[in-house]
């Protein structure tokens, strides 16, 4: 059974035109890039790529090789179309081997709280796969409060191999909890 990270059809320019509409007016959209640029990447997996804002920003930024992956095909079409220089795979990411690993595995925007009940467990280790061992990293920022926990998170970040190597409250690395409503948290190759 493979993890369907949306289970919802989405309209992958309506979704990107958003992210525009506040870049235009000025709201700094790239709080990710950033965060995941700290750990000097020559290789990102952005795992539930949306419609690539991410992948494409880290591209922009110099990072070596960025590969996008989700599974929605609106917004990998929306993504291939915004750059087409970027790979970009459309895949159940608790299915994905690219038989290859990165420097980071990038989940932001939300994606385990995408991923239907039960298949969390698939989705961690479909990403964990994906970690290089070393300095690798997997780092994912979500939502608390909707279902998929922290303790939860861990629990399936630390059966897929990888273990808590820093957490924090915001994309800007505001110390955790903050408020509690928010988490950032890299994990790292045991």
């Amino acid at each position: 059974m493979g993890v369907r990270l949306l289970v919802t059809t989405w309209d992958g320019d309506d979704y990107q035109r958003r992210f525009d509409d506040l870049a235009a007016k000025g709201v700094d959209v790239h709080g990710e890039v950033a965060f995941v640029m700290r750990y000097t990447p020559n290789s990102v997996l952005d795992a539930g790529c949306g419609t690539g804002r991410v992948a494409i920003e880290l591209a922009n930024r110099g990072v070596a090789t960025v590969v996008g992956a989700d599974v929605d095909l609106s917004m990998i079409a929306t993504a291939r179309t915004r750059a087409p220089e970027v790979t970009w795979v459309e895949s159940d990411l608790g299915a994905l081997d690219l038989g290859r690993r990165f420097d980071v595995v990038v989940m932001a925007g939300n994606v385990p709280l995408f991923t239907p009940e039960g298949t969390h467990a698939a989705l961690v280790a479909g990403c964990a796969r994906h970690v290089a061992p070393g300095n690798g990293v997997l780092i994912s920022g979500f939502q608390l409060g909707r279902g998929y926990e922290l303790e939860d998170f861990d629990a399936h970040a630390n059966a897929a191999g990888l273990h808590l190597r820093e957490r924090f409250a915001t994309w800007a690395a505001a110390a955790f909890p903050g408020d509690g409503s928010y988490a950032v948290s890299v994990h790292a190759k045991d």
